[in-house]
């Protein structure tokens, strides 16, 4: 049950109060830190090798039915195993594709389909990783602390995608592809230490023989969970019509100037956005009408989205005072104006997640969470994927074109979708109902 907390600084007791919980925390922000190297290099690579953003994109695209099957198998497992089991598995496989592709880079070897071929890999392997460590919070921090484990896992995702992307620009930039890779290697061992020290965390209630049956059944719930179903929608509209990150090559190069240094410092941005809001999360526990805050989240992120494409439709037009724009002069105006557009969609969509996971892992039983936060992971890393093709296709029209048109095909969508939804509207946090 949310309980009211005086200060708006992000509450630390799932840290304090629970050593497996924190020391989980500890690896899987260095293990994600590398990880943010790692797809920050690829796509730098990708566009190294084929100059085009919409090769760029396809890495997301390539996953997107791979890591659908890998959200819902691994979530389907994550309820019948021993959960830390599975996330070890998932690692392992996921740190391998990363070892691999170091090799293949120190051997001159790597090419296109290399790239996406291990970018597959890491990205369906983490989805597991990521469905079965969600599905381990309510069990490591309790109900009550859900919402400040939540809002520390934002804290996870700023810093890591804060600094990741930025130092994965300058490590490309200065060293080389391979060092970068390395590195991911390296840190990603932390996320072991992490898992490894994590008692045995078996499902509770009774659970199904894994296969299809299961994930069936899983899916299944979905049709009695009404709450849970709605988030997923909102979410998956959010992230279709909101991502522009297959662009931040392209306009490093050709419309905000400064090269890879600068696609790095747009990625990082979103992060400080997320970093800052979950720094002053410390009253979203006990926001009550979570259904409510998901939607107007969504908005805002929309908002900020249309803002961030009405800044590079400003680049694209000349209005700006640099006199020359390449990727070794960027204009610093129009770069920090779509740097604060970009943390301002960060901020919104954090407040947005702390909303839904906490829903979530309130709302839904132990005994079919695992199949659910695998859903939740396809929700979450398919919708960008989709986003990826959204933005790639209509880039052909000019950069500036998919984060504006987007942006309002956000706010207008969810805008009608919350006027229907009455019990969506009425959710109430303290006596949560999937």
């Amino acid at each position: 049950m949310p309980r009211p907390t005086r200060s708006h600084f992000i509450d630390l007791r799932p840290l304090t109060q629970s050593p497996p919980f924190a020391r989980l925390w500890i690896g899987t922000l260095l293990g994600g830190l590398g990880a943010q190297l790692t797809i920050t290099a690829v796509m730098l690579h990708m566009f190294a090798l084929t100059h085009d953003t919409f090769a760029v994109s396809m890495i997301a695209v390539a996953g997107l039915l791979p890591m659908i099957v890998a959200g819902l198998y691994g979530g389907m497992l994550a309820d019948h195993f021993d959960r830390r089991a599975v996330a070890l598995i998932a690692a392992s496989i996921g740190w391998g594709a990363t070892v691999l592709l170091a090799v293949l880079a120190w051997t001159g070897n790597v090419n296109e389909w290399w790239l996406y071929g291990l970018s597959v890999v890491n990205s369906s392997a983490s989805t597991v990783a990521s469905a079965t460590k969600a599905a381990m919070t309510p069990k490591l921090v309790g109900r009550e602390l859900i919402p400040a484990a939540a809002a520390l896992t934002g804290i996870t995702t700023g810093v890591m995608v804060m600094a990741g992307p930025a130092l994965g620009g300058v490590l490309v930039a200065a060293f080389s592809y391979p060092i970068t890779y390395t590195i991911d290697a390296v840190l990603t061992l932390s996320l072991f230490l992490g898992l490894a020290t994590l008692p045995r965390l078996a499902p509770e209630g009774q659970t199904d023989r894994p296969g299809l049956k299961s994930i069936v059944d899983g899916l299944a719930f979905l049709k009695v969970a009404p709450n849970i179903r709605m988030q997923f929608i909102l979410d998956i509209i959010a992230m279709t019509f909101g991502q522009p990150i297959a662009l931040f090559p392209a306009l490093g190069v050709l419309l905000l100037g400064g090269g890879e240094v600068t696609s790095g410092i747009l990625m990082a941005a979103i992060a400080v956005g997320v970093l800052v809001s979950s720094l002053f999360s410390g009253r979203v526990g006990a926001v009550r009408r979570q259904g409510v805050g998901i939607a107007r989240a969504i908005q805002a992120f929309g908002l900020a989205t249309g803002l961030f494409g009405l800044v590079l439709l400003a680049a694209a037009l000349g209005w700006t005072p640099a006199e020359r724009v390449d990727a070794a002069h960027p204009d610093i105006l129009l770069i920090v104006l779509a740097c604060v557009c970009l943390a301002l969609t960060g901020a919104a969509d954090n407040i947005s997640a702390i909303f839904r996971q906490t829903m979530l892992q309130a709302a839904v039983p132990d005994a079919v969470r695992g199949r659910l936060q695998g859903i939740f992971m396809v929700v979450v890393a398919g919708g960008p994927r989709i986003g990826a093709f959204f933005t790639g296709t209509l880039s052909a029209v000019a950069l500036w074109f998919p984060p504006l048109a987007g942006g309002v095909a956000i706010i207008v969508i969810v805008g009608v979708i919350l006027r229907f939804a009455t019990r969506f509207r009425a959710y109430d946090a303290e006596n949560p109902a999937p």
